[in-house]
């Protein structure tokens, strides 16, 4: 008696593909509604602090990141951020002002965000960025 061969099925088990699929399925329709998106209220210029009872003072970030102190019509420049802090705080001994960062539109945001770490660090209560309001 010859003996016959068997064949290989060339066919792919879907059913364990299916029980993974509606497994994660399941775990996302759980985990969706716990994450929450995360939402920045950014300021609009129409609702900015007009009323000041200080004149601010003004640090100016130049494009070659150039730290200027103006405080009124008289400007100062600093080689660093530590020496502008030590003006900063000269000048509001007396009262508290706020301090508004004016930088260049081509100036990194790391350099503004650095000067005002280092103010915030060294105790400038109120600091600010200067924007240009839309014509």
């Amino acid at each position: 008696m010859a003996r016959r061969q068997r064949r290989a099925m060339a066919q792919i088990n879907v059913v364990p593909y299916i029980d993974v699929m509606l497994v994660l399925l399941v775990i996302f329709m759980v985990a969706a509604p716990m994450m929450q998106p995360g939402v920045v209220n950014l300021p609009s210029v129409g609702k900015a602090d007009r009323s000041l009872d200080a004149k601010p003072l003004r640090v100016e970030i130049a494009r070659d990141e150039t730290l200027k102190l103006a405080d009124g019509s008289s400007t100062e420049g600093f080689a660093n951020a530590d020496a502008l802090v030590i003006a900063v705080k000269a000048r509001t001994l007396s009262q508290v002002r706020p301090v508004v960062i004016a930088a260049d539109r081509e100036v990194r945001y790391d350099a503004v965000v650095k000067v005002m770490d280092v103010l915030k660090k060294n105790g400038v209560e109120r600091v600010g960025l200067a924007v240009q309001p839309k014509s």
